[in-house]
């Protein structure tokens, strides 16, 4: 009796020692957690207005630290995330601050003619990349205002410009912005790359980002800016046709609609995104490139406007070629790009 009793006391004394070690590792590991997003907060200049805030922020970058870990644990994709400025946001947050709300993919398009629909495809180069070629600005930063459209037509206007004039001018997203405002687009709300090319032409072009610079609010337009830059028309590749796009790609960079919500988009940190992606439309980038990786891996350049601290220093390479006609995350369903 002594001994069965020794033994419980035993095993109990055990029990409580193992619960008191995880105890012990559980706090150690979100004293961690905690430390790991204080430094965050330093890096990123993040400051929470009280301490029930950044409870609520600490909860969220948890959560994300565990998926990003977790997605890249699996070791089993050709691209992997990492922990960039949105790690205290949800989810739901970052769709609301950081995709197109306005965006409505178009039911009707009218015809505007396709310029490279003659070019073989046999005849375009095995790579493209824009930037080389000084068709580029450098990559900014859209902040908390949903106007990745003004970014996206930004981006193809620029490099069209630069490859009939010589010259690359970073124009103002902020004029389309805040003078874009009578039709479907509504500056940090929300629009459409076409409808922006529509308003360029209609202005007669748009001027530079150091005259008109960018404030990530809506504002108010300020007439009689000075037209740095302008186009003549602007042209939609046919829908679902990755072939079409390779076109067009090959020949100036292009605005492309993606569905840019989920996790794996928010915290993109490099490699080619493969894999299942939604189709729902909703964010504007621009393809400034495409090429394939050493192990046969094809992909389209992105360029987008969340900052240098996401992606490939604010690029991204998404599969191209894929089995979908929409292609990956729908980059096939809408492109466009102006004219001269």
């Amino acid at each position: 009796m002594a001994t069965l009793k020794g033994l419980l006391v035993a095993v109990l004394g055990c029990a409580f020692f193992c619960n008191a070690i995880l105890a012990v590792r559980e706090l150690n590991d979100d004293s961690a957690m905690a430390a790991r997003h204080e430094q965050w907060m330093v890096q990123y200049g993040r400051v929470y207005k009280d301490a029930a805030e950044k409870a609520r922020r600490f909860e969220a970058f948890k959560a994300n630290i565990k998926f990003i870990e977790s997605f890249n644990a699996a070791g089993n994709r050709k691209f992997w995330l990492g922990v960039n400025q949105f790690a205290d946001l949800t989810n739901d947050e970052f769709r609301a601050t950081k995709t197109n709300k306005g965006f409505k993919p178009s039911t009707v398009k009218v015809h505007t003619g396709f310029r490279y629909d003659n070019v073989s495809i046999d005849a375009l180069p095995a790579s493209v990349d824009w930037r080389t070629k000084g068709a580029v600005t450098p990559i900014k930063d859209q902040g908390q205002c949903g106007c990745c459209w003004a970014f996206s037509a930004v981006a193809a206007t620029e490099g069209i410009v630069k490859l009939s004039t010589g010259k690359l001018v970073s124009l103002s997203e902020q004029e389309l912005v805040d003078c874009d405002v009578h039709g479907e687009d509504q500056g940090c709300e929300g629009g459409l790359m076409d409808d922006a090319f529509k308003f360029i032409i209609k202005n007669g072009g748009l001027t530079t980002e150091s005259s008109y610079p960018y404030t990530a609010v809506d504002g108010k337009c300020k007439s009689g800016s000075n037209i740095a830059a302008s186009i003549r028309g602007y042209e939609d590749v046919p829908a679902n046709n990755e072939a079409a796009l390779m076109k067009a790609v090959a020949n100036q960079p292009v605005s492309v609609a993606v569905d840019g919500g989920d996790m794996t988009f928010q915290f993109y940190s490099g490699g080619v995104m493969t894999g299942s992606c939604g189709t729902d439309l909703d964010h504007g980038i621009a393809a400034i490139g495409y090429g394939q990786t050493s192990d046969g891996t094809k992909y389209w350049l992105m360029k987008n406007s969340w900052g240098t601290t996401w992606g490939e220093n604010g690029y991204m390479r998404m599969e191209k070629d894929i089995s979908d006609k929409k292609g990956m995350c729908g980059l096939a369903m809408e492109p466009s790009y102006p004219t001269k």
